[in-house]
């Protein structure tokens, strides 16, 4: 370390190319947590069914999918879906589908913790308003459960922008495959890679920080 000389003028002359992949990591990550909302709540829903066979299906999903690497993940969905299925994804619809099936297994554990928080009187009073199952879940059940779960859902976000560097692998555009390619071209992978980790962190910390301050406050309630 002591010959190397450090060209941190690399960076600004390289800004653009490197905020453009931030764009997508960001893009990337706020469309996963809304597919993946849905998903988990689905899991959900599935997880807490009358019906046996509903039962074993959410139970099933969920632990196989939070069971299994994240990679091995997206690796299957990009290279074995062509070959098994013929279905043939591009490489960001790969990851967001990916990054969307593994989030929804962790979101529907918190959407289940929330519904199962929601006090039994409250659906009690609702069947005596003459509410039906579901109108009971949706208009009683449901907003109060989402309220509980929104810090989860905070922290899975920033989850998300972390592993949506795993794109990478399958040659997404996001901000560290521009970094890799920047990389291999000036070869300067000290002060590329020190500037993303700081970006990451940038955008991470006072998210994480945020979270807990507000589940303080929810917790105060």
């Amino acid at each position: 370390m002591g010959g190397y000389r450090f060209r941190w003028d690399v960076i600004p002359q390289n800004l653009d190319f490197l905020l453009a992949g931030l764009q997508q990591t960001l893009t990337i990550s706020a469309i996963t947590l809304c597919l993946a909302m849905l998903g988990g709540l689905l899991i959900a829903v599935l997880d807490m069914s009358r019906f046996a066979a509903l039962r074993f299906l959410g139970l099933a999903s969920g632990e196989i999918i939070r069971n299994t690497p994240i990679l091995v993940q997206l690796l299957w969905i990009y290279y074995v879906l062509p070959v098994v299925m013929g279905i043939n994804l591009d490489a960001w619809w790969a990851l967001v589908i990916g990054l969307s099936i593994y989030s929804s297994a962790f979101i529907a554990e918190a959407y289940r913790a929330g519904i199962q928080a929601v006090p039994k009187g409250h659906r009690e009073a609702a069947q005596v308003l003459g509410l039906s199952p579901l109108q009971s879940f949706a208009r009683i059940v449901l907003p109060q459960a989402i309220r509980l779960t929104l810090p989860p859902l905070a922290a899975n976000f920033v989850q998300l922008i972390k592993y949506s560097s795993l794109g990478a692998v399958i040659s997404v555009g996001e901000i560290t495959r521009r970094g890799m390619e920047l990389s291999s071209s000036i070869f300067r992978p000290l002060e590329v890679f020190t500037f993303i980790a700081v970006i990451y962190f940038l955008i991470c910390w006072p998210l994480a920080m945020g979270i807990r301050l507000w589940e303080r406050r929810l917790s105060r309630r």
